[in-house]
């Protein structure tokens, strides 16, 4: 191909990594479109949401903040996130482990089923909660005899969430696992290991880098998510909204300066999971070094 060096070898003898010669002029222009792109699309909004969040000052956007509902909704995102997050990590510890470990049946119907959230639509997957545990739902009727509030509440809010970020913990271990193999459980076991101990011992610091990868990503999720949430909370102020949720309600209020301010709350969570993101990044690559 022209205009890449094939050859990894220099006339000294030396190794040389193989890279693109493009003239200067193409790769600034490259550049340059990848930083107007991201300008665009992600420093801009992120430039307006702080800019409309201080418009009336910092008196108005500290009142947004301390807002016995908006307090509420962040009350209830983190509880929903702290709830979701270890849930999933449990399930994806377990499917991660079946599939790359174990041979049995119905494995492809397994890793086909962890996909499903991402085919299926959040608000779709939201309605399907209300059509079980709704009140003219298939289990809605018990849980009413029974005094048991799913939809509308903070239990339904919660199984929302976990079917919309249940994939990423098992997504990012089992690609994972399965470069690893079977070798070092296989000497553990030969040495006397079993179960557990094979578990804590040789599979989990195998995979803690992973691991803790898709929790946070499984976070970020949790976090933001809107579509399955806004159908099963019943949009109830100072009970059942979460941060995206009062957002959407503030703005449609026509309150603009307190929703972008909220916005810029939900804005430095997801910057904070950025940058752990980065770091396991970081620490990830060293380690594979």
């Amino acid at each position: 191909m022209a205009g890449i060096v094939t050859n990894p070898k220099s006339a000294k003898g030396r190794i040389v990594q193989p890279h693109l010669s493009e003239p200067r002029i193409v790769r600034w222009v490259l550049i340059g479109v990848a930083l107007l792109f991201l300008s665009l699309i992600v420093l801009l909004p992120m430039a307006a949401v702080i800019a409309e969040s201080f418009r009336k000052g910092w008196d108005a956007y500290l009142s947004a903040l301390s807002d016995p509902d908006a307090m509420s909704a962040l009350k209830l995102t983190l509880i929903t996130a702290l709830l979701a997050v270890p849930l999933n990590t449990i399930f994806g510890l377990a499917a991660a482990w079946a599939i790359t470990k174990f041979k049995f049946r119905g494995k492809n119907l397994l890793v086909t089923l962890i996909d499903l959230p991402f085919a299926v639509s959040p608000v779709v997957s939201g309605l399907i909660y209300v059509l079980l545990f709704g009140a003219q739902g298939l289990l809605g009727p018990w849980l009413e005899e029974h005094d048991i509030s799913i939809i509308f509440a903070t239990p339904g809010i919660v199984l929302a969430t976990m079917f919309v970020t249940f994939p990423f913990v098992a997504r990012e271990l089992i690609p994972l696992m399965e470069t690893q193999g079977v070798t070092d459980e296989e000497a553990a076991v030969s040495l006397g290991a079993r179960g557990w101990r094979v578990f804590f011992k040789v599979t989990l610091p195998n995979i803690k880098w992973g691991l803790l990868y898709g929790m946070i990503l499984c976070n970020a999720r949790a976090m933001g998510e809107f579509g399955a949430v806004s159908v099963v909370s019943g949009h109830i102020r100072g009970e059942t909204n979460t941060l995206p949720l009062h957002i959407e309600i503030l703005y449609n209020e026509y309150q603009f300066s307190a929703s972008f301010a909220v916005a810029s709350l939900l804005m430095v969570l997801a910057i904070i999971t950025l940058v752990a993101k980065s770091l396991l990044e970081s620490r990830m690559s060293q380690q594979e070094r």
